[in-house]
């Protein structure tokens, strides 16, 4: 009787997982068949790796993955190191807490668009930032602090998107966590540390994964922010991809196919790796 429910339950998934899986695979089939000399738009359809062997000996193909992969890892960890102490904070109601809730939540409904747009005024030469620190006689005269070679602006549109992406994962998961439990940790002798490292982390380790990953892989694959706010010498994996299709009228597509494998293949092993590392880093502090 309880495989047949759990047959149902399955059997239920289907309407939605089967569209799902059926455009993810189109999508992924076309671009490693493109990567390989297939649907080649410039000439004849045949199996080949030169497009691979092309891109993968360009060192700025190398810069533009590094940095793309260093920008997802950094914005995924401090949008999580942010939210994670909101919503503990947060985890009982109190006067106030669901306005602190929704102002955390607001940045969600801005496009990503509109607020690198915002950021860029508010940092520009003679923007907001620096009017008021010329004014306030901090410095002499405006700084550029726009398209940073640093790529700091970026991470900051990144964390200011991603962190109430990453609250609203996590607080569900703080807030099931039972007074007992933590009542119980408290009466054998666990102080506040004690009841977050062997408690608290490991009951959330699920959704403190789950926002890492799914952080990683936007943060990843940005070209939004990159585009509008992002350093002028260097170009995210997403751009790249799109000035190799529109200079190279040949083989652009079957070229810019394999950077966006490359970027699927970042996106899989890195959020698997952050993730690995984010359980070890949990099960040590446990000891």
């Amino acid at each position: 009787m309880t495989i047949n429910n759990a047959l149902k339950a399955y059997l239920l998934l289907i309407p939605g997982l089967l569209p799902i899986v059926a455009f993810m695979s189109l999508v992924i089939g076309m671009a490693v068949s493109q990567s390989i000399g297939f649907f080649n738009f410039a000439g004849d359809d045949h199996f080949s790796l030169q497009f691979w062997r092309q891109m993968l000996a360009q060192d700025q193909f190398w810069r533009v993955f590094f940095y793309s992969a260093r920008i997802a890892v950094v914005s995924a960890l401090l949008s999580v190191m942010l939210a994670y102490p909101v919503a503990l904070w947060l985890r009982r109601p109190f006067p106030g807490s669901d306005l602190i809730s929704a102002m955390i939540k607001a940045p969600i409904l801005v496009h990503g668009l509109v607020a690198a747009f915002l950021f860029v005024n508010f940092i520009s030469f003679q923007g907001f930032l620096n009017t008021a620190l010329v004014h306030l006689g901090l410095i002499a005269r405006p700084i550029r602090m726009q398209n940073d070679p640093y790529a700091i602006g970026v991470v900051i549109l990144q964390i200011w998107k991603n962190v109430p992406f990453a609250f609203l994962i996590i607080i569900g998961s703080v807030r099931a966590i039972g007074d007992d439990i933590l009542d119980a940790a408290r009466d054998l002798g666990a102080g506040r540390l004690a009841r977050l490292r062997r408690v608290i982390l490991p009951l959330t380790l699920r959704s403190l994964q789950a926002a890492l990953i799914l952080i990683f892989i936007g943060a990843a694959g940005d070209y939004s922010f990159q585009a509008v706010a992002g350093p002028t010498n260097i170009n995210s994996m997403s751009q790249f991809m799109m000035r190799i299709q529109m200079d190279n009228a040949a083989h652009g597509w079957n070229e810019a196919a394999v950077i966006a494998v490359m970027l699927m293949l970042l996106s899989l092993f890195g959020s698997v790796a952050v993730a690995g590392l984010m359980h070890l880093a949990v099960r040590r502090m446990g000891r």
